[in-house]
């Protein structure tokens, strides 16, 4: 999918500044002409392709999803506001919640209708200010507390609601509630629950591996198996895009049962020993095609997953004395850096 297939329909922002009072909210939505609209596609777009975004239904109880249950694109203005309350509802009665605009974007991929809440977080930043009197123009520095995000900055929270089945795609971020650091804007907000993200499942799978083979590896063995590691992980999202957790676990520990059981106990409390990884993003899976090695002397080495896989390139040497020899081997030529 391209960034040129979401077809916007309608656009409308509400102000949720929480030093206010009150939201400010829009009776008017928004033309979104050529570059407002690229703006606001390319949030949209970036969203739909993370690996941070997790899948969320709605609660029973939910407002928001009561909002949307018969809704209609002539109920868009009302449904965007009544949207915004709720949020800033939420916002107003804990303080460390940033303010922001909502933007409410109702949109089409392949003709299915999606509602985009983006709540854009105010940066700061200082631009100039000119002042003209008789005697001439007097140029200043101001500081501009209400920016929006550009469109190649990530939003902390958002949310791509399927008009059709009501599925969520959600990115959020956990604020203070009540002393308690809370994902409030799928909890509080829009009140829906849902799996982990792509990037968190890959992220919990790997340090489970990794805390498993630090207790049963003694220290100099610990680089070589965390190497293969990498490198079954690689090899396996390169050949199929995705992996079964439990196939995953025994290609790195073979038959080394009590591993694979350790491993499998630590993910359990996640509810992912039997579950699917697939992210879809390169940036996500990237840091799997190389080897960056540092040596207790100092010296780096980076090298390509496909290098390292081919033994004919890099050997790895235990010496008798415990130290390791690093063996490149079949080199065309050299450049200095």
């Amino acid at each position: 999918m391209q960034k040129e297939d979401i077809r916007l329909q309608q656009v409308i922002i509400h102000i949720m500044d929480s030093s206010m009072g009150m939201p400010v909210l829009s009776d008017q939505v928004l033309d979104h002409g050529s570059d407002f609209g690229d703006f606001i596609r390319a949030h949209i777009y970036r969203l739909m392709e993370s690996d941070d975004m997790k899948k969320c239904t709605f609660d029973e109880d939910s407002q928001a999803a009561l909002l949307l249950e018969d809704y209609q694109t002539e109920q868009f203005v009302s449904a965007s506001q009544k949207l915004g309350e709720l949020l800033y509802t939420v916002m107003n009665k804990n303080i460390d919640i940033p303010p922001a605009d909502l933007l409410v974007a109702e949109y089409q991929v392949e003709q299915q209708p999606f509602l985009a809440l983006l709540k854009m977080n105010y940066k700061t930043y200082y631009t100039h200010m000119t002042d003209s009197d008789p005697w001439g123009n007097s140029n200043s520095v101001i500081k501009q507390k209400a920016i929006l995000p550009g469109e190649n900055q990530k939003l902390a929270e958002a949310a791509l609601i399927d008009l059709t089945d009501r599925n969520i795609r959600l990115i959020e971020k956990k604020y203070e509630v009540n002393g308690v650091k809370t994902n409030y804007f799928s909890q509080l907000f829009l009140q829906c629950h849902g799996s982990l993200s792509p990037k968190s499942k890959l992220a919990i799978v790997t340090k489970a591996v990794d805390d498993v083979q630090k207790k049963f590896y003694h220290e100099s063995e610990q680089f070589e198996v965390q190497m293969e590691t990498k490198s079954i992980i690689n090899q396996t999202l390169e050949e199929k895009g995705s992996f079964a957790v439990p196939v995953l676990i025994d290609k790195i520990f073979k038959e080394q049962e009590e591993m694979k059981e350790e491993v499998i106990r630590k993910l359990d409390k996640y509810h992912l020993a039997e579950t699917e990884v697939a992210p879809q993003n390169p940036n996500t899976t990237k840091k799997y095609g190389k080897q960056n090695l540092i040596t207790d002397t100092g010296i780096e080495i980076r090298i390509p997953m496909e290098q390292y896989q081919n033994k004919d390139k890099v050997n790895f040497i235990t010496n008798p004395d415990g130290t390791i020899s690093v063996l490149i081997k079949n080199v065309g030529n050299i450049i200095s850096k």
